[in-house]
Formats: C-alpha cells, structure tokens, sequence
C-alpha cells in the first residue's frame, strides 16, 4: 500500500473540502414478518442440502439462494405475489418516511431519490416494487407527475428532460437503480432525502448513490440518507460484505494517518459494522462484530506505533548523526564569523572611513563632497 501511494495521486473528500451539505444517516430496522422468517429458516435448509451434495447445481446453488435471501429481505411478495402485503415492511416503511417529507418540503418542492436494483419494473405485468411504491403514493395523494421511474429515461434526451424537471421540483420522487441513477445522475439541487431499500456488492455502488446528494449545488445545509434492514435476514450479511471490502478499500485510499484511523477506523465502515450490530439477531454475533472493530482498532495503533518505532531508528542510525555533525560545522563557522566582527570594531555612525583618489577622509560629510567633485571630475562621451 505505501508503494502504491507513492505513485498514485489520491485526492479524497476529506482533503478537498468541498461545499457539500452534511449528510445525517439513519438506520430503520424493520422486523420480519413470520413468513419471512420462515422463508429465511427454508434458505437455511436449502443451502444444507446444497453443501451436502444432495441437490443437482443446475436445480439450486448458492447463488440462487443468495439471491432469494436478498428478495426476502426487500418484500416478501417477490418470492410469491400472491403473499399478503406487510404493512410494517420497510418497502411500507419507506414509503411512509417518503410522504412525510413529501409533505414537509411542499413549500421549497424539495426532491428526493428512491434506490432499489432488485425488482425494477419491466413492464411484464409482474409484481415489482417500482410500481407498488407508485401506486402507495399516488393513493396518498402525491400527483402521478411528481413521481417517475429513472427507467423511462432511455435516451440521453429524455434523461436531461428528466434530471431538469428534478432540479426545479417538478419531479419530487424519483426511483432508480444504482446502474441507471448512480454516476453522471446530477439532480442534487433541491435533494433532502436518498432512501436505500436494497444494498449491493460493492462499497462503491453506495458511494455513487449518496453522491448524488451529498454533492456541490445542493442548496440543503442537511440531508437525510435512510438505509433499511430488515432483521433475521439477508441485509444483515450484505452489509457484512461491504464492510469487509470497505476496511481493504479505507487502509489504501484513506487521506487520514493511522492514528486518526485508529479512532474512527472508517466512516463507512463503522455505518456498515453497526448496520450489521443491528440486525443481527444472534447477540453473539453482535458481540463478535464488536470485537472484531476494537480488534481492528487495535491492529492499525501497533503498526503506528511499529511505524513511528522504525522511522525513530533510522533518525538514530543515520538522520541525528548527519544532523549533529552539521550543526557542529555551522557553530564552528559562526564562531570564525564573530572573531572576525571583533577585529573589525564599526564606528558609532556606522563610517570607517574612504579613500578618493589618493585621498583619506574621516569625515562622511568631507568624503561626500570629495566623492561627488570625483564624478563631475570623470570625461564624458562629449570631451
């Protein structure tokens, strides 16, 4: 890592200090419904039976349970429409969250995002979370022309129709996925809410998406990002994998020492290790994530201290020595410089004396007008 930082030039948000509104982040953990839990106890069984060699690969792999896991812990009704709608979901939850600050910005038509990359709507006649949260709003009286999908934006043109009419307010509510709604999505202006019903893979994917709020030229001092977990389910092992890639991703690209590290260890990390501490439902795990933090804490202060143990050896071995001997020379030389000030005492004024043309004056007002008769005195181009 330190060779790479000797070559790369890595400017993050920290060294720059840009004008970004400050983002408050909250974690709404929603419980399980009982068919969900069940749901999550089948996967368990599934994933038994896979390690155990008793299921063929192209029938069921982990693969597909790890996916399923992931539509459990969105809606249950992705793994059967036919399912009853749980009014306490957090697909139900945000949207609750979502006519509220509907509601509240009215005045200024502040604008908020919807992130979802499970369940985008394809037009099938399928359930998909898209157009339930849609429907849910538009029921509770938010105008269907204040709420779009960033999918019907399929040409750059309708995309720039798009973003403008989000950036005056027209467009209140807007739904995407992290791939169509991420990087290159500049609607930040009037932004004062960026709701996560689902998480990726990669720690990256969710800092595209909270970059499009917390960003230059949005005119909200504060903003709220919501994250929501489902308990006893798959959310709580998503956010676990982020954390693992965001503590290697932190230890290269973090602008801050190891000390400061130390303390905070990572922003991002410490959101996912406590999203993670949430939901889990097992308090051993919850205690095992804490300890794997200190741990870590740990870790990065001995190899500090190593570091800095290091550094102090090699200024003992060769810096000091150099610089002692250095100073040595200089004190010697200054000293040479004052016996020579000594033997050469200054007059009070400041004037030793001057020679013109063969002539010695003490006085500076004599010397002056000597000197001055001296120049008249001098030929010029024209004698």
């Amino acid at each position: 890592m330190t060779m790479f930082k000797e070559v790369a030039d890595i400017k993050t948000s920290d060294q720059l200090h840009l004008p970004v509104p400050e983002a408050k982040f909250e974690t709404v953990l929603v419980k399980p419904s009982e068919i969900q839990k069940e749901m999550v106890q089948s996967l368990s069984e599934r994933a038994g039976k896979i390690n155990a060699g008793m299921v063929d690969a192209s029938e069921d792999n982990m693969l597909c349970v790890t996916n399923d896991g992931r539509k459990i812990g969105l809606d249950q009704r992705l793994m059967n429409p036919l399912l009853p709608d749980d009014p306490n979901s957090k697909l139900n939850v945000c949207v609750r969250n979502v006519l509220r600050i509907w509601e509240e910005g009215k005045a200024d038509r502040l604008t908020q995002l919807l992130f979802c990359d499970l369940s985008t709507p394809k037009g099938d006649g399928q359930f998909n979370v898209y157009d339930d949260v849609k429907k849910k709003l538009l029921a509770a009286g938010v105008p269907e022309s204040e709420v779009a999908f960033i999918h019907t934006a399929d040409t750059e043109a309708k995309k720039k129709e798009l973003f403008s009419k989000v950036r005056t307010g027209q467009v209140r509510i807007l739904l995407g996925s992290t791939a169509k709604m991420g990087a290159g999505t500049n609607v930040q202006d009037r932004l004062v809410a960026v709701h996560h019903l689902d998480v990726g893979w990669k720690p990256s994917d969710m800092t595209q998406r909270n970059g499009r709020i917390i960003r230059q030229g949005n005119r909200n001092k504060t903003v709220q990002i919501y994250n929501y977990v489902t308990e006893g389910t798959f959310d709580a092992y998503l956010f676990q994998t982020l954390e693992n890639k965001q503590r290697f991703i932190g230890q290269i690209m973090t602008s801050k020492s190891p000390v400061r590290s130390c303390e905070d260890v990572d922003e991002q990390v410490l959101s996912y290790a406590e999203v993670k501490a949430l939901c889990a439902g097992n308090p051993l795990i919850k205690e095992k994530m804490n300890l794997d933090v200190e741990v870590a804490k740990l870790k990065v202060l001995k190899a500090d201290h190593q570091s800095q143990k290091y550094r102090l050896e090699d200024k003992l071995l060769k810096e000091f020595p150099a610089s002692i001997q250095c100073q040595k020379t200089e004190i010697a030389a200054l000293q040479q410089d004052a016996k020579v000030v000594e033997s050469n005492p200054q007059v009070k004024d400041g004037f030793c004396g001057m020679t013109v043309k063969g002539m010695h004056f003490e006085d500076k007002l004599a010397a002056g007008e000597r000197l001055l008769l001296a120049c008249k005195e001098m030929p010029t181009a024209e004698t």
